[in-house]
């Protein structure tokens, strides 16, 4: 795939804004809400969302393999970067398999998201752990990525209607 400079420059900004929004989220103490461990709002997908409709997906990939390993690499949690690698990978994909069907919103595709990525976490847990006993915390997860995934989706539908006029999205 080849970029040009603009939408080289776009695909960096939006991983700098994932970047941000991702290191924003862990400001919010989101236990206090929801007393269930783990559970995160993703603020980043939302962004991940946007370069999906708005670039491709080859660019929303490029973004989202970028803020994983930048993003473990500034935590310094070398670790993370399984669990972050396989919930975006897995989102990623199912995100762009769901984008491709027609009728279905952008609340749609990112319900699915996060409980893909929600998956892919539980999996990489599974191959740390050396066991399934994380395959029990699955239904509670995906019983959150309901509300998280339409919360992202509402964030993502309202910057599309912000940006409907700058001409960024491809239809």
């Amino acid at each position: 795939m080849k970029l040009t400079t603009t939408q080289l420059t776009l695909c960096a900004l939006l991983t700098a804004m994932a970047l941000a929004l991702s290191y924003l989220e862990n400001l919010f103490p989101l236990a206090l809400a929801i007393p269930i461990p783990g559970v995160k709002l993703g603020l980043a997908n939302v962004v991940t969302l946007f370069a999906l409709f708005a670039l491709g997906p080859g660019e929303a990939l490029l973004i989202l393999l970028a803020r994983c390993f930048l993003g473990s690499l500034f935590a310094g949690n070398v670790n993370a970067l399984l669990f972050s690698l396989l919930g975006g990978l897995c989102a990623m994909g199912t995100m762009i398999l769901l984008a491709r069907r027609r009728g279905l919103s952008v609340y749609g595709v990112s319900v699915g998201g996060a409980a893909a990525h929600n998956c892919g976490q539980i999996a990489a847990a599974v191959l740390t752990l050396g066991s399934r006993a994380p395959l029990y915390y699955l239904p509670v997860l995906l019983a959150v990525s309901l509300l998280t995934g339409g919360l992202t989706g509402l964030a993502a539908a309202c910057l599309f209607r912000g940006l409907r006029h700058t001409g960024l999205m491809n239809g």
